[in-house]
């Protein structure tokens, strides 16, 4: 199977919710650096303030973003993450003085259906760093965001 059948029968809609996961290159920890994740969390704030997607809950973790966002304005989940991932490669490749691939191509989404448990799911997305034995506390976890949970 290749990248391309994956994107077919994808369809994005205004308002539609979507449940993604996208990892770094080669599984990179890069989010270990408090700057690097502090930069991708101002590219996903910059999405939202260019309403293109309202992010309702996420997580960085050493090596990916699990997140679910809401599309906005007529814009496609591709757009948004190529969006996404360009410019936090960018940014972040130019922080820490890499160079080539930052992300893994291609991303995982599933569009939430009206009867999935959005407060469930978010608290299954901010619970990651707890199951990875990151922290015994989510508040002592610096990079997630719930509009659910505090």
């Amino acid at each position: 199977m290749t990248y391309n059948d994956l994107l077919k029968g994808r369809y994005s809609e205004t308002g539609q919710e979507y449940l993604i996961t996208t990892v770094t290159h080669q599984r990179r920890p890069v989010f270990r650096h408090l700057y690097a994740a502090r930069l991708l969390i101002h590219e996903m704030k910059r999405l939202e303030f260019e309403n293109m997607a309202t992010w309702l809950t996420w997580v960085i973790m050493p090596n990916h973003l699990h997140g679910l966002i809401s599309l906005s304005n007529h814009q496609s989940l591709p757009d948004i993450m190529n969006t996404l991932k360009g410019r936090s490669a960018y940014s972040i490749n130019k922080l820490l003085n890499l160079g080539g691939a930052f992300w893994q191509n291609g991303y995982h989404d599933h569009a939430l259906r009206m009867e999935e448990d959005r407060v469930a799911i978010s608290r299954y997305i901010v619970a990651n760093p707890l199951r990875a034995r990151l922290v015994d506390n989510i508040g002592s976890y610096p990079h997630w965001d719930s509009i659910w949970l505090e």
